[in-house]
């Protein structure tokens, strides 16, 4: 295929240090002895442990792509520090200088091929011939990984706080929220826009894309997925959107902020399990449900979420969160489409082609539309 290149012509394929991970010692990450353990896990960058490092032996280089050729086969990552590696990980070390940008690409690239492969077919012998862009795609070398802002891990507050679930009140949902339902809308009635569309998914915070049509709902509110794949994800909402009609919000009834809210939406999901594609968790049934919460005088005790929500590593990426999410809106709102983009919506399906086609067949022809107007 032109612009494709076979991996080994970019990068080097060097099968992993193979160690196994009972052998060595766990540690933690802020050991000055310690190095990172990468396995054959789909998430979490590969790591699987932090190890003391061992005498002798000489781990994977940095700046790497680590990939499981068995396993979770094609799970790729790049590895910006020494590390340890399991059995059936290769890492490829490019042959000529790459950015970090490029690294993430190529790893991506990667991972896109892992349709082709499961736990019988791995890819110990094809993985140097699997075919890559021979360069980074112009849009994405606009990139940078300074552009993206990581988020501070120490907790706003120091306190450790601890949750003691035995002594939580029941409360019903009707107490706290106001359900409404999502409205449907097809593909085909779709716009292109920014205002985000709340699927019935279990990620991505329930975006499952951006459309034109005006937000239904307002910001500060949670959605829950009554129906899908998703049934019970429950997601807050930092600006208005569209939710789906498999998909209902709450609007709260007290005065909710960002980490209550979050807080609520971890204990909403924890109710999972009683719901499926046979019983799902529909309006009616949603408001009569019953959830378990802190509280204090027999009311929810919202001082105490947002405090242990506060406690948290990584809580200061709370902060103005929904100030960043209407900035995010507003950029993907501003990006232009290439070509490329618009034919690969096109074949996607994401251009409502039957809509503007419907359009077209019942316009009148020009002639039709001056019929009557023109002086006799």
């Amino acid at each position: 295929m032109k612009g494709l290149v076979p991996i080994n012509e970019l990068f080097d394929a060097i099968y992993g240090v193979n160690l196994e991970l009972l052998n060595l010692d766990i540690c933690n990450r802020n050991d000055p002895n310690s190095i990172r353990f990468i396995s054959r896990k789909d998430n979490d960058n590969g790591l699987a442990a932090y190890v003391k490092q061992v005498d002798g032996i000489t781990p994977n280089p940095a700046h790497t792509i680590s990939v499981a050729v068995s396993g979770s086969v094609l799970s790729s990552f790049y590895q910006d520090e020494e590390y340890y590696s399991g059995r059936d990980i290769y890492y490829l070390k490019p042959r000529r200088q790459m950015t970090v940008e490029e690294m993430l690409f190529y790893a991506f690239c990667l991972t896109a091929n892992k349709y082709k492969y499961n736990y019988g077919r791995g890819a110990n012998r094809t993985l140097k011939q699997i075919l890559v862009p021979k360069s980074m795609p112009i849009e994405f070398k606009r990139l940078s990984i300074s552009e993206f802002e990581i988020p501070k891990q120490a907790p706003i507050i120091s306190e450790e706080i601890e949750l003691k679930v035995g002594s939580w009140d029941k409360f019903v949902l009707n107490e706290l929220f106001t359900v409404k339902k999502g409205k449907r809308l097809t593909k085909e009635d779709m716009n292109e826009g920014d205002t985000p569309f709340i699927g019935a998914i279990d990620s991505n915070n329930g975006w499952r894309e951006f459309i034109g049509q005006p937000a239904l709902h307002t910001g500060h509110t949670i959605t829950v997925n009554y129906n899908g794949n998703g049934v019970a994800e429950a997601f807050y909402q930092p600006v208005g959107f569209w939710a789906s009609d498999d998909v209902n919000v709450l609007y709260p009834k007290f005065a909710m902020n960002i980490y209550s809210a979050l807080f609520i939406a971890a204990v909403i999901r924890h109710e999972k399990y009683r719901f499926n594609y046979g019983r799902k968790w529909h309006s009616d049934r949603m408001v009569k449900s019953v959830i378990k919460l802190p509280a204090a005088n027999g009311k929810p005790d919202f001082l105490f979420m947002e405090k242990y929500m506060k406690s948290l590593p990584f809580s200061p990426a709370l902060e103005g969160k929904g100030e960043v999410q209407k900035a995010r809106v507003k950029k993907v709102n501003e990006r232009g489409l290439t070509d490329e983009q618009l034919i690969e919506k096109y074949v996607g399906g994401k251009v409502p082609m039957k809509k503007m086609m419907k359009a077209m067949l019942t316009t009148p022809p020009p002639e039709e539309s001056l019929k009557g107007k023109t002086k006799k």
